[in-house]
């Protein structure tokens, strides 16, 4: 039986890919610091084993004796210094790929992101034959940066760097790019940010009416990548996956509301959100914050966006479509906040 070494797995996205793999009683190991909480792996049957993801001998060490590595680990997030996202994104994942080569291992999946291809507001539906577009090109960029692109970009150049590495030393990679992702244990990606608004009776948040946004459940997101480890792909693959559908948004964030019993929120324009952005970003810069504004140009944006992406090859190459609808997907995630006592 082969084993999966999964880095990144005591987040949100790495916890269910865990947990499915262990479902399907694959022996798993997990790449984790010496400071990470292990309350999201509570209870599953995996071998612990302490490293950093910039420190190649640490990765190299941890992988040694498995067969697969699953790359999860990345600094996910709209705000901080771009050189941390640089050495986290890109940097690790050339140290990971490094590693496995060390460690003799041939097999990698990685998740990407449907950010590389931009989430610029378009009607045309993507696909990964798109070109790269992951700079969003935001009203005084340039004096200001948004640090939502130091995500976008970094994972972008990981990508490339990826895909290279791997041709370069004959490696079997799969870069599986979610769109955005909802379930139990996500408190940042910006839905469970949604309720406490919805919660706290505020009456207008950022939004329209027409936007269509592309959506999995974290559950059927990981069971994609049991059916990638599982297809044994050879080569060099970047498949997106998402809902067999993009949904409105205003219907998501409304189910989520209905769910928590909540009045969900009306749409205040852009034009009057994105200016508030945009000057709470510069203050929050001015004064070196560590912690983000509760309004950026990159959330704002992404409320108003029209994103869409195409999954056939998800479907194609690894028989994948969402088993759970976004009303099952939402009931389950809105009765784990309520569970853990969070709205």
């Amino acid at each position: 039986m082969n084993k999966v070494m999964i880095t990144g797995a005591t987040g949100f996205i790495g916890s269910h890919i865990t947990r499915a793999f262990c479902e399907n009683q694959v022996k798993v190991g997990c790449l984790i610091r010496k400071s990470s909480s292990l309350a999201n792996l509570e209870g599953l049957p995996v071998e612990f084993k302490i490293g950093d993801i910039k420190k190649i001998g640490d990765l190299t060490r941890a992988f040694t004796g498995y067969d697969w590595v699953i790359h999860n680990a990345a600094k996910v997030s709209d705000w901080g210094d771009y050189d941390e996202f640089y050495q986290t994104n890109v940097t690790g994942t050339f140290n990971v790929l490094t590693a496995c080569v060390q460690a003799g291992i041939k097999n990698v999946l990685i998740t990407g992101s449907n950010s590389v291809y931009g989430e610029e507001n378009s009607l045309l539906v993507k696909d990964e034959k798109s070109p790269y577009n992951s700079h969003y090109r935001y009203l005084g960029d340039r004096l200001f940066p948004c640090k939502m692109n130091f995500y976008r970009d970094t994972k972008a150049l990981a990508k490339k760097e990826a895909l290279a590495f791997a041709a370069t030393f004959d490696l079997n990679l799969t870069l599986l790019e979610p769109v955005w992702v909802y379930g139990e244990r996500e408190l940042n990606g910006g839905f469970y940010e949604y309720l406490k608004t919805a919660k706290a009776g505020i009456p207008l948040v950022p939004g329209a009416k027409q936007n269509k946004f592309h959506v999995i459940y974290a559950g059927d997101l990981a069971r994609a990548y049991v059916l990638a480890y599982t297809k044994q792909l050879r080569g060099r693959h970047c498949i997106l996956v998402g809902n067999q559908q993009a949904e409105n948004m205003a219907r998501i964030y409304g189910l989520f509301c209905a769910e928590a019993g909540l009045k969900k929120p009306g749409n205040l324009p852009k034009t009057l959100s994105y200016p508030i952005a945009l000057l709470m970003e510069i203050i929050y810069t001015l004064l070196k914050s560590e912690s983000p504004p509760l309004l950026t140009r990159g959330r704002v944006n992404m409320f108003y966006d029209n994103l869409e992406v195409s999954v056939e090859k998800a479907g194609r190459l690894l028989g994948f479509r969402n088993d759970y609808s976004l009303e099952e997907g939402i009931k389950k995630t809105v009765l784990w906040y309520k569970e853990q006592r969070l709205i």
